[in-house]
């Protein structure tokens, strides 16, 4: 679980970087494609997109379910941009961890005066 809390930690710090250097206001793409850039940089495994399958007994349905980013195949990060977080995006991680089987998510709102406010670490 270090290596996870250390993980998360570099991501955060990327995270925080993009924040500061665009601020709020833009679209989850954005966000998406400069932290994406960060975190390679910093010089980690990164999938964007990644396809998630939904097994559903015996039949495994390829119906579109994509994790904004994949760290290390270990931490799913969810971005938005909305004006607050909700419910429905905190099920979406904690479903995207399930059907992934990752035990961290970091579901980030960039659209904050301060990020720290739009954090959320989810565990599964």
């Amino acid at each position: 679980m270090e290596y996870i809390n250390l993980l998360t930690e570099e991501i955060l710090r990327c995270a925080f970087k993009v924040h500061s250097a665009l601020g709020p206001g833009l679209l989850e793409s954005s966000y998406k494609e400069c932290l994406w850039y960060e975190l390679i940089k910093a010089g980690l495994k990164v999938e964007k997109e990644k396809s998630l399958p939904l097994v559903y007994e015996e039949i495994k349905l390829e119906i579109g379910y994509r994790t904004d980013l994949l760290v290390e195949e270990k931490v799913i990060i969810e971005i938005k941009a909305v004006e607050s977080l909700t419910d429905v995006h905190t099920a979406q991680v904690l479903t995207y961890l399930k059907l992934s089987g990752c035990k961290v998510g970091l579901l980030l709102n960039f659209n904050t005066s301060s990020l720290k406010n739009g954090i959320k670490r989810l565990m599964y």
